[in-house]
């Protein structure tokens, strides 16, 4: 599916006080796309408010030093863009992903549209524009500006090109094309500093993370001839630690580093109770189709799913047969 520009632009010409939304559990492709979205619309003189489920992570403060992003029902009220004539969700065609933002979105009256690369979608009663080729919603929002006619500035292009950086795994997976290098140069020119960009997100470790970094490399299995590896964190692992909830974040990659894993997994418990799931694989088992299978979605790469049970034990079981059924398919063939 590729993004009809022309309607996209006949409908932001169209809307004058606009809200952004994105997923719960915010990743720098949510966060940025909202931004640089943000950016974009209001050189257009657009009204814009970013109002999501969740605050932005402690650790990816960086990209929102003006406090742009507004979490509701504790820095606003759904009530407070009732006046809203255009929603836009970015980075996610699910419900349950837009979290405590659902209901304001059901409940609205103006017009929905997603903007998005994901595969799959709910049944959210929105016009789409997807391209589910796209390796970030970064990209795409670089391609919405120049239909628009809007140049690219400082302020649009950092979180952008942090966008597009973090969700090709700083240009290291197979989504990877001569097109990203050219958006990537593009935000460049606008004003993207990737080194101070990487250092924002790479360089910035606290103790916390690095203990539970090193909690969960003490628990990597490895099995089917090392090409399937896996781990996960307890609820109680971030208080041990001193660790955050958001220091999880890209900790599944260690696991896929091992000389030979193919596809990786990680369990996280959540403080609240129940299971976050991530996947990563470089083989033919995709990771959306696996997630697919526990109500998640994402990318063949990369994706995710969420199991409410609070036993270890019975997640790791459930999870991992199926992905072991899968993978001994795929390599006994």
């Amino acid at each position: 599916m590729n993004v009809d520009w022309p309607r996209f632009c006949e409908v932001i010409h169209g809307a004058n006080n606009i809200i952004l939304t994105s997923h719960i559990r915010p990743d720098c492709d949510a966060l940025g796309s909202c931004l640089g979205m943000a950016g974009i619309l209001e050189s257009l003189g657009k009204k814009v408010r970013i109002v999501c489920g969740q605050a932005v992570p402690p650790n990816l403060a960086f990209i929102d030093p003006d406090k742009k992003v507004m979490c509701i029902n504790e820095d606003i009220k759904a009530e407070d863009f009732a006046d809203a004539d255009l929603h836009m969700i970015l980075d996610t065609s699910a419900w349950k992903q837009i979290g405590p933002m659902s209901e304001a979105i059901r409940n609205s009256t103006y017009k929905k549209i997603i903007f998005d690369h994901h595969v799959g979608e709910d049944d959210i009663d929105a016009e789409l524009f997807k391209n589910t080729t796209a390796e970030a919603v970064g990209r795409m929002c670089v391609e919405a500006a120049e239909h628009l006619g809007v140049e690219l500035t400082p302020e649009i292009s950092m979180p952008l090109f942090c966008a597009l950086a973090t969700d090709t795994g700083w240009f290291r997976f197979p989504s990877v094309s001569e097109t990203t290098y050219t958006i990537a140069s593009k935000l460049i020119v606008g004003g993207a500093d990737p080194a101070k960009i990487y250092g924002d997100l790479y360089e910035r470790e606290t103790v916390g993370r690095v203990r539970l970094r090193g909690t969960v490399l003490a628990r990597v299995q490895t099995e089917l001839e090392g090409r399937l590896a896996h781990t996960y964190i307890l609820p109680n692992d971030f208080a041990d630690t001193g660790a955050q909830p958001t220091d999880t974040e890209d900790l599944i990659n260690l696991a896929l580093q091992i000389q030979g894993t193919v596809f990786a997994v990680i369990a996280v418990g959540q403080i609240d109770g129940g299971y976050k799931l991530s996947f990563r694989s470089r083989c033919k088992t995709a990771a959306n189709e696996v997630a697919k299978q526990f109500d998640g979605g994402g990318h063949k790469a990369a994706a995710g799913a969420f199991i409410e049970s609070d036993d270890i034990d019975e997640v790791q079981k459930q999870v991992l047969d199926y992905v072991r059924k899968e993978l001994t398919a795929e390599f006994e063939a």
